[in-house]
């Protein structure tokens, strides 16, 4: 017989400022270049939609999305690294896609790295279509590496 370990179900929560060294701690964690907890701070002050992903009381992921009219911006987004690879990263994006939508967007654009093919990947199935590229947008070493930028569009729920 062979077992399967199912993950442990996740919420979605608001960020809040007293979750932002925890969030520092994964996006440390999970990337070369991370923000700082200034700049998550300022994405709270700045009233941005930020959300944690939390599994069994503990924060795993968080992302965050500015929203202007009727366009949203996928700023950050990122699980922390023990948890990756069990669907969690798709149920954030899902809920910060129906989170968009609520918010009566039309289109979410995010840029990624092209050497994160995970994210590419993940991104790809929801469906996230290539509109163009910045060059030499992210830090990389002593050089730089390119954004790719994606935008989903979003159709009104139906009903």
């Amino acid at each position: 017989m062979v077992a399967y370990l199912r993950p442990a179900p996740a919420r979605i929560e608001p960020m809040r400022m007293e979750d932002v060294d925890q969030v520092a701690l994964i996006e440390r964690a999970a990337y070369a270049f991370p923000w700082t907890a200034g700049i998550i701070r300022d994405c709270l002050r700045a009233g941005y939609d930020c959300w944690l992903l939390v599994v069994d009381h503990e924060t795993v992921g968080y992302g965050i999305v500015s929203v202007a009219a009727d366009e949203a911006h996928l700023l950050n987004i990122c699980v922390s690294p023990p948890h990756q690879g069990y669907g969690y990263g798709r149920q954030l994006m899902l809920s910060l896609v129906e989170l968009a939508r609520r918010r009566k967007v039309e289109r979410l654009y995010l840029e990624v790295r092209p050497s994160n093919e995970r994210a590419i990947a993940l991104y790809r199935t929801l469906d996230f279509c290539e509109v163009g590229r910045r060059r030499r947008y992210y830090p990389a070493g002593e050089d730089r590496e390119d954004a790719i930028v994606l935008t989903l569009e979003l159709q009104p729920e139906a009903g």
